[in-house]
């Protein structure tokens, strides 16, 4: 399957000063012009982007990916289609039958695609050390950041149905005498500083167009004192449709959100088929996933040093982690990733106590 896929660049330097402007900004319609991504990439988020993320609890980033490298990830879905994994039991669906969020296609979802051989599976790494991505995921998970669930492919024909709201920082639902604190999906912003748990980086491969349906977000709700009403959750509370905010993208654009505000998706809509690939990150010695204590050792071969960091399991970096800087994924991206060394005396002390060099 070929997907159309153009894009029109200016290059007026008020067209470049506009776009740096507006590049994150959530949007109400396509704009009628695609601008180049000529300047290197920041080194870290700016304080507008810090000011829209603390209040709207996601953040879309534009033209990450080009043309070309949207092209090469589309054709590799292509080669591998029959791997895809459709959600057709009952247990499977992602929303309850009959509501808003519900239509009677299945999802299909798939999965493995960082072990695809190359070049198949080069533009799917490039997301784990992305220059124009990392400082966004250091700026919200910390130096030393790891993905955390096995990323996945998500493709939905017309008629296929979406995913109830589900996240938010309180857990439980109005029918629970004690919701609780969801201390596995958190969101904090302290002097300055964001962090949060779980961060979800979903790379999109179509457009998604006003009226497509897809994923929706209840904006700045990562900030909730209360759990999500059940009716809320199944689109089923009158009038509540109108909080839920469906961000506007093109094919290369991302979105990052942190997994504590509240999303889900509508039934898609389009002609088109949607694809898009969703990664989850977390800080360095926080896991939620299981997923890397089975992956097979082949799933790493050929992985650049900075990949390799980004996989690891959890642990702090004060361990002699090997993390990613923003100027290392710039400047050095096939250099081993920086670690701060821990002293040779508490390595020896530890490999007496314990009889391995780290406790």
């Amino acid at each position: 399957m070929r997907l159309p896929l153009t894009r029109t660049r200016g290059v007026t330097a008020l067209a470049r000063l506009a776009s740096s402007f507006f590049a994150c900004q959530p949007r109400c319609a396509p704009p009628a012009r695609r601008l180049a991504m000529s300047a290197a990439p920041p080194p870290a988020m700016s304080a507008h982007e810090k000011f829209l993320f603390d209040l709207n609890g996601y953040i879309v980033v534009r033209d990450v990916f080009s043309a070309d490298e949207v092209a090469a990830a589309n054709a590799a879905i292509d080669a591998h289609a029959g791997k895809l994994c459709a959600r057709e039991a009952a247990a499977l669906r992602n929303t309850l039958d009959g509501s808003p969020h519900s239509a009677s296609g299945p999802r299909l979802d798939m999965g493995g695609f960082l072990g695809w051989p190359k070049p198949h599976c080069d533009v799917f790494r490039s997301v784990l050390a992305h220059p124009r991505l990392v400082p966004y995921i250091n700026e919200l998970c910390g130096e030393g950041y790891r993905l955390d669930h096995q990323p996945l492919i998500v493709a939905q024909n017309k008629g296929s149905e979406g995913f109830s709201l589900h996240g938010g920082p309180i857990s439980g639902d109005d029918g629970q005498p004690k919701p609780k604190f969801n201390s596995e999906l958190q969101y904090r912003s302290v002097n300055g500083e964001l962090w949060t748990s779980l961060l979800a980086v979903s790379v999109h491969l179509v457009d998604h167009g006003p009226g497509d349906g897809g994923f929706c977000i209840v904006r700045g709700s990562h900030k909730l004192n209360f759990p999500v009403p059940v009716d809320v959750a199944n689109g089923l509370a009158p009038g509540f449709e109108e909080h839920l905010h469906h961000p506007v993208t093109k094919a290369g654009d991302v979105v990052i959100w942190s997994e504590a505000t509240v999303h889900g998706a509508t039934p898609w809509l389009a002609e088109r088929q949607r694809r898009f690939v969703l990664y989850r990150f977390s800080p360095a010695n926080m896991g939620y996933g299981r997923g890397y204590t089975e992956l097979p050792s082949n799933f790493y071969d050929g992985m650049t040093p900075l990949q390799l960091a980004v996989v690891q399991p959890p642990y702090a970096t004060r361990l002699e982690r090997s993390i990613v800087t923003a100027e290392a994924a710039r400047d050095r991206p096939e250099e081993a990733a920086p670690v701060k060394v821990r002293s040779a005396a508490k390595k020896a002390f530890d490999k007496d106590l314990f009889g391995t060099n780290f406790f």
